[in-house]
């Protein structure tokens, strides 16, 4: 066969127009070549929404309110990133117990975002249905079960917070109002109740059927110095033996505006990185609660785990260790003397670092000598998963070419779902370059 008689390798386009049981708004366009995935955007269209711009000539005690509505499934995690960063520019340290709440609170946030997740945005996938309403009509017990869980994350959030969604309780300093042990104790049933639907969760989770895929990542996640698995404080550490401050995330982690996305993408040293759940159990199996650890032990699911439809699991693992935790901290609490603690304003930078439900959530603040925040910038997890997000879908696509297009589009689908991505969290910032003619 002459070389003009030879083939051309079977082109071919893989087109998501909007991705479904998301948060917010995007796409996928793929373009393969044979096996060779040639051009791949995961699209953000989701309109920037420019926080870090409301934020400048706010008070700082404005910013933890502020960052909450960001977004709606996890506005603790901004609060909680907000007050830390406040907080270390004012050197100000809260007392043990309202460190302790604010962990609590966290929690619930942890299990009501998980759940949700779990059970109405990516269960559907491994089972076969459409979403979470065509599951629901054959599995109503099992729907009704991850419900309840949810549940019960909104009710922590609502008795610490204020109310189940963007929190009014939280300040710069502690809480404008700190429960007594008696409020608290009442949440016991509820939260033993949820403790033992999180360990049905996990059972029922790890039975599903993974697709054979694993990748080789580079996870981040923070890790505190005590033996608590992290959530509100630690030092930042990678698989590859990184280990750095919130005052130095800008040395190694940088931000950078690509063409098909209003969000910016990340890179640790130059490169995709994975934060969130896989990446925090995998950093930090030994901080998990012995019961929660012993669970993991009992389905076989222990570091290293490299697969990205795993993910799943680690969420429900979460979620049961969150119920351990809220429980830990309700029987050790002691109501502190004062709700919260005042600060004096300075000319000073602030840098707070959390674990949202997602991932590692990075805030920077400056503030002048009035405390009037003249810059702010804030890191989702979400933006830094999206360059690990393209990796992915690159690298399943070329593995996965004989699957028929309609089945691959769908792979891809329940791939970026895997990350549980809040695109509307992502999108809060847009570079612009002026250019004068």
């Amino acid at each position: 066969m002459s070389k003009k008689e030879e083939k051309k390798p079977t082109k071919r386009t893989i087109q998501v127009k909007y991705l479904a049981r998301v948060e917010g708004e995007g796409g996928l366009d793929v373009t393969v070549e044979g096996k060779k995935v040639k051009e791949l955007a995961l699209r953000i269209f989701e309109p920037p929404r420019f926080f870090e711009a409301f934020l400048r000539g706010r008070k700082y005690q404005e910013a933890p309110d502020i960052t909450s509505r960001i977004c709606g499934i996890c506005p603790v995690a901004y609060q909680m990133s907000a007050v830390s960063a406040m907080e270390s520019a004012l050197h100000l340290k809260p007392e043990n117990s309202i460190q302790q709440l604010r962990r609590m609170l966290y929690c619930g946030e942890w299990i009501e975002s998980h759940t949700l997740h779990i059970y109405l945005l990516h269960a559907p996938d491994f089972l076969g249905f459409e979403g979470a309403i065509e599951m629901a009509k054959k599995f109503p017990e099992i729907v009704k079960r991850g419900l309840g869980l949810k549940k019960t994350g909104n009710s922590l959030m609502a008795l610490l917070g204020g109310r189940e969604i963007h929190p009014i309780n939280v300040r710069v300093g502690g809480f404008y109002r700190a429960p007594s042990k008696q409020e608290l104790s009442a949440l016991v049933p509820e939260l033993s109740s949820a403790r033992a639907a999180a360990e049905e969760t996990v059972h029922w989770v790890s039975k599903f059927s993974f697709p054979e895929y694993e990748r080789d990542y580079e996870f981040v996640s923070l890790r505190s110095s005590d033996s608590v698995y992290p959530i509100e404080r630690g030092q930042v550490v990678s698989t590859s033996g990184l280990s750095f401050s919130a005052s130095e995330f800008d040395d190694f982690i940088k931000e950078e505006q690509v063409p098909h996305s209003t969000a910016l993408h990340a890179r640790l040293k130059g490169k995709p990185y994975l934060v969130g759940p896989l990446a925090r159990f995998n950093l930090n199996f030994d901080r998990l609660s012995p019961s929660t650890r012993k669970l993991a032990k009992d389905i076989g699911f222990v570091p290293p785990i490299n697969n990205p439809f795993k993910s799943i699991i680690a969420r429900s693992l979460e979620v049961h260790y969150a119920c351990d935790e809220a429980l830990r901290i309700i029987f050790s609490y002691e109501k502190p003397n004062e709700p919260y603690s005042e600060a004096t304003p300075r000319t000073s930078v602030g840098f707070g670092l959390t674990e949202a439900p997602r991932g590692l959530l990075y805030h920077q603040y400056k503030l002048d000598k009035d405390g009037i925040i003249e810059a702010a910038q804030i890191v989702p997890p979400t933006s830094q998963n999206l360059m690990t997000i393209e990796e992915d879908l690159k690298s399943f696509i070329e593995e996965n070419s004989e699957l028929s297009q309609k089945e691959l589009g769908w792979r891809c689908e329940q791939l970026i779902r895997n990350y549980d991505p809040c695109i509307s969290c992502s999108a809060h910032f847009l570079k612009v370059k002026w250019e004068e003619l």
